[in-house]
């Protein structure tokens, strides 16, 4: 159900070299980085871990830039988990939406508990 954990770090380069250090024995490695994230896993399909600059370059805390995605079969399963989150009394952090061409959709919200939870399809 899980598709990537996101962790706000202060210092990217130390930050990918300790979590693929960290899981070498998995065969963990960087799938993709776009400067200021960067994404861990050990294959394709598999959940990932991310490491990131935290978006609203605030110094990086437990808490900020934490984020729990979770993976959908389609773009209206995004679409319908963010309805449904809302409907529950989530709070809209993003609405769904094409975030990189061609390769990631998603939408946003926050729990009760301000908690950040992702809504994603790549493609």
């Amino acid at each position: 159900m899980i598709g990537y954990t996101t962790l706000g770090v202060s210092d990217m380069e130390r930050a990918k070299q300790f979590y693929t250090d960290l899981f070498a024995s998995k065969n963990a490695k960087i799938v993709t980085d776009m400067g200021r994230i960067a994404f861990i896993s050990t294959g394709r399909g598999q959940p990932m871990l991310a490491v990131c600059e935290p978006y609203d370059k605030q110094p990086a805390s437990a808490g900020n830039g934490t984020m729990v995605a979770f993976v959908a079969d389609n773009k209206e399963e995004v679409d319908a988990i963010y309805a449904r989150a809302i409907e529950l009394g989530a709070t809209d952090d993003g609405a769904p939406g094409q975030r990189i061409p061609d390769r990631f959709y998603g939408a946003y919200v926050r729990d009760a508990d301000n908690n950040k939870l992702c809504f994603f399809v790549f493609g």
